[in-house]
């Protein structure tokens, strides 16, 4: 078996899921690893070194995973962005298209405070739907992004651009082109 020496080398690639011609990106073969796991999240975390950041923001689900270990190296709050309907407080909500519908992200309405520097964080940047809905109910709360950060790009579906459209600065840490 090859030294896995980069997160890339971490990443399972799961054929026809969840249907045909898919390339599922499986960042749980990263997680599972000790050594690929602090790889990825010390990784994420060194863009930011002397950043003030007060809050991480992990979008459902992997993002939690992710920035619950990046929020608690930072000494930060951690705050979730879930799907309708599953956070018990009061919240907010934003709906985003999904290639097939449309689907609908909610934060508590006392979540963020305004002016607190905000990162935001997911496994996946594909189209950029989901982050962009979250980073509207950021900025609706006053929170200012400071960056938003991934393990993987899929530059052909257009989500880093989507993302820069807004005005975000946006990291990952592999690409994986052309699927």
């Amino acid at each position: 078996m090859p030294k896995k020496t980069t997160v890339r080398d971490y990443i399972r690639t799961i054929v026809d899921f969840p249907h045909e011609g898919i390339m599922f990106r499986d960042v749980t073969t990263l997680f599972a690893d000790a050594r690929g796991f602090r790889m990825a999240i010390d990784q994420m975390l060194h863009p930011y070194a002397g950043e003030q950041i007060d809050k991480v923001v992990g979008l459902e689900a992997r993002g939690f995973i992710l920035g619950g270990a990046i929020a608690h190296q930072l000494s930060v709050g951690f705050v979730p962005i879930r799907k309708k309907g599953k956070l018990p407080g009061t919240t907010i909500s934003q709906d985003y298209k999904l290639e097939y519908g449309e689907a609908i992200v909610e934060i508590h309405d006392d979540a963020i405070r305004p002016g607190e520097k905000i990162l935001v964080v997911d496994d996946l940047l594909a189209t950029g739907g989901t982050a962009a809905a979250g980073i509207k109910l950021i900025e609706r709360l006053g929170g200012e992004i400071v960056s938003c950060a991934f393990v993987i790009d899929l530059p052909d579906l257009g989500g880093r651009k989507v993302l820069e459209n807004l005005g975000m600065d946006v990291h990952a840490l592999c690409a994986f082109e052309g699927d």
